[in-house]
């Protein structure tokens, strides 16, 4: 009788794992902390590149909100300044710098951003510098990618990013404190048919920093990178993608991306994923059981470059049970 009801018990948590699991945003370890730690961030300096828009934006707003000061970069000062005229809380608006930057531009001029940077707010310096920008390319085939669209991609998302990263790591170094979150991908934890030379990117920005906080977590210095899935910037919560049919795909919001990202790096996470199903699927499947989930992603492939051209979701269970359909 007491295996019975062993067995019993153990078959409804399994059920209950199942259904969590399926209706999850993020990774187990990330929905199991709490709200984000406001005392992490309060009065400190986050400085954000990719402000401009989309999750950039929702961080931007989310920080403000836990009493940070800001410093808000992308290239496009006039959005800046709207983000900024929007902003609220301890130190919004006064407290928020625009720092107008180009991830593209040469060692110099990141240089100069780094020294403008550590000198706002009376010389604080930045406790916590969130690599967001990217560059994204249309969707296409490995073979298809030109040699100036590899360079564009490299140069914001990898050596952009890492030569600010190096400009501003000593300065944090010398005060003995400093964290680095990276807006990373999916696409940089698992295989991304029709984004080889973005998930290529991005794959480098993970080794880069998780190799980067292991030479310096003992000094001081965190790490925390991000991998989001689809996310819907729309401002439209759960909108899905026009032309498909079948299964629907649910985008996480980028308000939601924004918090969990911001809950991450406040309770001190290494890593975290941000997507629903079934990329979170994947996600898992290529982590722990790596053979099964290529399996998954070499089933997908050519449906999503399919899916991509006839201007489809690239995301939905459709590319691994149904075809897609020209819209």
């Amino acid at each position: 009788m007491l295996g019975v009801t062993l067995v019993f018990v153990l078959l409804a948590a399994g059920v209950f794992l199942l259904v969590k699991f399926a209706k999850a945003d993020g990774d187990f370890t990330l929905l199991s902390k709490g709200p984000p730690k406001r005392e992490e961030v309060e009065d400190k300096v986050v400085w954000i590149t990719g402000a401009s828009r989309g999750i950039g934006e929702d961080l931007a707003k989310q920080f403000a909100n836990l009493g940070a000061r800001l410093i808000l970069s992308a290239r496009n000062v006039a959005e800046l300044e709207r983000v900024k005229r929007e902003l609220a809380g301890k130190h919004a608006p006064d407290g928020v710098e625009i720092l107008p930057l180009d991830l593209g531009s040469s060692e110099d001029s990141l240089a100069e951003a780094v020294k403008k940077a550590e000198s706002f707010f009376s010389g604080a310096g930045v406790d916590y510098m969130i690599h967001n920008a990217a560059c994204e390319r249309p969707k296409g085939r490995a073979l298809d990618v030109t040699t100036e669209g590899l360079r564009a991609t490299f140069q914001v998302n990898v050596l952009g990013t890492i030569t600010l990263t190096r400009l501003l790591a000593p300065f944090m170094l010398e005060r003995g404190r400093g964290h680095f979150v990276v807006m990373s991908s999916a696409a940089g934890k698992t295989p991304s048919p029709g984004q080889a030379v973005y998930s290529a990117s991005k794959f480098a920005l993970n080794g880069y920093f998780h190799s980067l906080r292991s030479e310096l977590c003992q000094k001081g210095i965190k790490v925390t990178v991000i991998y989001p899935g689809p996310i819907d910037t729309s401002k439209v919560s759960g909108a899905t993608e026009p032309g498909q049919s079948g299964f629907p795909e649910k985008r996480v919001s980028s308000e939601r991306c924004a918090q969990l990202s911001i809950i991450a790096t406040t309770h001190g996470l290494k890593e975290a994923w941000i997507s629903n199903q079934p990329v979170l699927l994947v996600m898992y499947l290529v982590q722990y059981a790596p053979s099964i989930g290529f399996w998954f992603v070499d089933k997908i492939g050519a449906r999503r470059l399919e899916a991509a051209a006839n201007k489809q979701s690239a995301y939905s269970w459709n590319l691994l049970f149904g075809k897609s359909k020209s819209s």
